[in-house]
């Protein structure tokens, strides 16, 4: 059975930015290509690439960047009824000091028990309720 694997949005943009952890990056997403896993990411956290990319170039950009993530192995997680996964992200947000779009990141891989894939630091006193892959 393959592993889940959820990515932050660190992650991904990571990856578009050719940054150091790009390569690891896109190792998982061929991984997830080939079945080798199940890749998921919060809707929360596409709209922080979405914002983050819009912020920083255009939104002309931002709208590229969304096709290229639809085009990739990637299952986005919508919130819609997920009550519980949005409470465990309150619950999140409410204890450690991280955003509220990473709190539905990290509740996202509590709930399906899968492997989060992250390089940002935010995350480290997280490590006792979420298995992490950390990227450097």
């Amino acid at each position: 059975m393959a592993t889940t694997k959820v990515l932050d949005s660190w992650a991904l943009i990571a990856f578009f930015e050719d940054e150091p952890a790009a390569n690891a990056v896109e190792e998982i997403l061929h991984r997830a290509a080939l079945d080798r896993h199940e890749l998921l990411m919060s809707v929360i956290n596409w709209g922080e690439v979405y914002y983050s990319t819009m912020r920083e170039t255009s939104q002309t950009e931002a709208e590229a960047r969304i096709q290229e993530i639809a085009s990739l192995p990637i299952e986005i997680v919508g919130i819609g009824a997920h009550l519980e996964m949005t409470r465990r992200a309150a619950i999140y947000k409410a204890i450690y000091p991280i955003s509220y779009a990473d709190a539905f990141a990290a509740a996202l891989a509590k709930e399906r028990k899968a492997e989060f894939i992250t390089g940002d630091p935010d995350f480290k006193r997280l490590e006792k309720e979420i298995k992490i892959m950390w990227l450097k």
